[in-house]
C-alpha cells in the first residue's frame, strides 16, 4: 500500500487510564474486536504481569485470534542495576506471546535521575539491554521514548541519544512521545525535523518515527498532523480521545485527516465507514456518554440549525459541510428549533419519510407552533421524536392510540428506603382502563404503569425502555415554583429517540415526554427488544 500510515491504537492501555473509564476483561475483548474489524492494524492490549486481568486478555485472544489486526504487548525497561534476562517482569512480556512488543524508555536526564534513581550511562544500557533481549527471543520492538519532547528540550543531545541506543539495539520504530500534552505544534515540527537530521539516513536499517501526544494543551490531533507531514509512518491515539487527565490524540479525527485530506492510507474505505459506529459502540461500551459535537463522528458533527444553512446544504451540501458524512458513516441532520425557518421544517420533514410542498398551509403551522411552543420552554433540537409527532399532528396522521384522563403518584420513605405508586386513567379504543405500578422514583413508577395500561392492547410497549432522563429548570430566579424541561430518551436497540415535557411540575413534564416517548415507539413500530435501567428520579 502505497503512502500507508500506520495507525496504533492504545485504548486498551492509555485510554483506560482515563478518569471515570473501568473496562472489564470481557469489554477489552469487545473493544479489540470492535478495533480489528475497523482495520487498526495495531492494538496495544495492555501490560502482562502488571495485572491479573491484562495477562488473561492476552490468553484469550491466544484462544480466539483478531482476523487482521497485531495484538502488542506494552512493558518498561530492564530494572536498572539487572539485566533484562533476569528481570521477572520481562518474562511476563514473553510469556503473552504477542510477535510485536512496545518497550517505553527514558528521554528526559530529569526523569533518569529523579524517577529512576540512577546514571545517564545505565539508562542508555537499559534501553539497548532491554531490546537486544527482547528482539534475542524473536520478538519485533516499537520503542516509545517516554517525555521525548520535554527531554529534548532540556537536554538534546542526551535525548538523541536515547533514541539511537533504541534504534542501534534493534527497535522498528522510535516513536516520539508528547507525555505532558504541553508541546504546540510548530515545536513538533521542527523537533522532527532536528530527530531525523541528527539520526540521519546512512543506517543500515532506515528509522522510521512514530507520535504519541496528548491533549493538555488542546492540540494532540494538530501535534500528530504536524508530525505525520514531517514524514512520521506511526501515529499512536485511542478511540474517542479517551485517555488520562486530558486524554489523547483522538483516532476518530486522526483516520479521517490523515486519509481523506491528506492522502494517506490507513485503513479501507469500506472500514473507513464503520468508524462513526465503532466509535459509538466503543464509548457505549465503556458507558460514558458519547459527545456529540465531537467532530466527525458527533451526533451534532453533520447538524444544521439555521434557516440559511439548511436552504443552502439542501441545494449543495459542500456550502456548509467539509467532507461527506458518508464516508465516515455519519449522518447529515436537520435540527429544529426557534431559529428554524421553512427550509427545516421541509427537510426534517423528507428525514420522516413525508415530502411536502412548500405551499402546504400546514408547513407554516407546524414553523409557528414549533416557535410559539419553544418560547414556553420546549426545546425540539434534543428531542426531534416530540417534533415528528407535533408534524404528524398537523398533517392529522398522527394516531390516535390513547387518550390520557389523568394520573397519581404517591411516594413513600421509611427509613433509607424510598419508593413511588404511581396510578394512571387512560382510554384505548373507547376502553377506560385504570391501573397502578410501583417503581424506585416517580417517574419510574409512571413508566411501569403506563406500560402496564397498554402492553394488552399494543404489546410493542414491552419493547421500548427508558435509557435516559434529564431535567433543566427554566427559570431558576422562581425557585420551587421554577418552570421544569424533562427530556426522556428511550432505545430499541438500534435507534434512540428522546421526547421532551414541560411543565411547573416536575411530574406533569415527566409523564409528557414519557406519554410521547412510548407513542412514538409505536409509530416506529415493534423493533428488537433491548432491556436498559429506567431512569428513577
Amino acid at each position: 500500500m502505497t503512502n500507508r500510515l500506520w495507525i496504533y491504537d492504545t485504548t486498551l492501555r492509555d485510554g483506560a487510564q482515563c478518569e471515570g473509564l473501568s473496562l472489564s476483561l470481557e469489554d477489552k475483548l469487545r473493544i479489540a474486536r470492535q478495533l480489528d474489524s475497523l482495520g487498526i492494524p495495531f492494538i496495544e492490549g495492555g501490560w502482562p504481569g502488571a495485572n491479573p486481568k491484562d495477562v488473561q486478555f492476552f490468553w484469550r485472544l491466544k484462544e480466539q485470534p483478531l482476523t487482521q489486526a497485531e495484538v502488542v504487548a506494552f512493558c518498561s525497561t530492564r530494572r536498572p542495576g539487572t539485566t533484562a534476562a533476569n528481570d521477572e517482569m520481562l518474562q511476563a512480556i514473553l510469556s503473552a506471546g504477542t510477535r510485536w512488543v512496545t518497550l517505553f524508555g527514558k528521554s528526559w536526564d530529569l526523569h533518569v535521575i529523579e524517577s529512576l534513581k540512577t546514571t545517564l550511562e545505565e539508562n542508555l544500557a537499559m534501553i539497548r539491554d532491554t531490546i537486544e533481549y527482547l528482539r534475542s527471543q524473536g520478538r519485533r520492538v516499537i520503542y516509545d521514548a517516554e517525555h521525548w519532547f520535554d527531554g529534548y528540550k532540556h537536554n538534546p543531545d542526551y535525548a538523541i541519544k536515547t533514541l539511537e541506543a533504541a534504534a542501534d539495539a534493534g527497535a522498528e520504530w522510535l516513536v516520539l512521545c508528547d507525555t505532558n500534552g504541553g508541546t504546540l505544534p510548530h515545536e513538533v515540527t521542527h523537533v522532527v525535523r532536528d530527530v531525523l537530521a541528527a539520526l540521519g539516513t546512512n543506517r543500515e536499517v532506515p528509522v522510521q518515527l512514530g507520535i504519541h501526544t496528548h491533549n493538555d494543551s488542546g492540540v494532540a490531533v494538530a501535534n500528530a498532523l504536524a508530525a505525520v507531514q514531517e514524514g512520521v509512518t506511526m501515529v499512536q491515539g485511542t478511540i474517542n480521545g479517551y485517555g488520562e487527565r486530558c486524554g489523547n490524540a483522538d483516532l476518530c479525527s486522526l483516520i479521517p485527516n490523515f486519509q481523506l485530506k491528506l492522502g494517506h492510507n490507513c485503513i479501507e474505505d469500506e472500514q473507513l465507514v464503520k468508524l462513526t459506529q465503532v466509535s459509538r459502540s466503543i464509548s457505549e461500551i465503556v458507558n460514558l456518554a458519547p459527545d456529540d459535537h465531537a467532530p466527525f463522528v458527533g451526533l451534532s458533527a453533520f447538524a444544521h440549525k439555521g434557516g440559511i444553512h439548511v436552504s443552502a446544504v439542501e441545494k449543495n451540501p459542500l456550502t456548509y459541510e467539509h467532507l461527506e458524512p458518508e464516508k465516515i458513516g455519519n449522518r447529515r441532520r436537520i435540527v429544529i428549533s426557534d431559529q428554524a425557518g421553512l427550509s427545516n421544517v421541509l427537510a426534517k420533514a423528507r428525514t420522516f419519510g413525508m415530502d411536502l410542498d412548500r405551499k402546504n398551509p400546514a408547513c407554516r403551522q407546524i414553523l409557528e407552533k414549533l416557535k410559539d411552543l419553544e418560547s414556553q420552554g420546549y426545546q425540539f433540537e434534543g428531542a426531534e421524536a416530540s417534533f415528528e409527532l407535533l408534524m404528524r399532528e398537523a398533517l392529522e396522521q398522527r394516531p390516535p392510540w390513547f387518550e390520557i384522563k389523568g394520573f397519581q403518584v404517591h411516594c413513600d420513605k421509611v427509613g433509607e428506603d424510598c419508593t413511588a405508586l404511581a396510578t394512571v386513567k387512560l382510554s384505548v379504543n373507547g376502553t377506560n382502563i385504570l391501573e397502578a405500578a410501583e417503581g424506585n422514583g416517580p417517574v419510574s413508577a409512571l413508566d411501569a404503569a403506563l406500560r402496564k395500561a397498554l402492553v394488552n392492547f399494543y404489546p410493542a410497549i414491552a419493547h421500548f425502555y427508558l435509557t435516559d432522563y434529564k431535567v433543566r429548570i427554566l427559570d431558576s430566579g422562581a425557585g420551587t415554583s421554577a418552570k421544569t424541561r424533562v427530556l426522556v430518551e428511550f432505545s430499541n436497540g438500534q435507534d434512540r429517540w428522546t421526547t421532551v415535557g414541560v411543565s411547573g411540575n416536575i411530574l406533569d413534564a415527566s409523564y409528557q415526554a414519557v406519554v410521547e416517548g412510548l407513542e412514538y415507539g409505536l409509530v416506529l413500530g415493534d423493533r428488537e427488544a433491548i432491556v436498559l435501567t429506567v431512569s428513577s428520579y
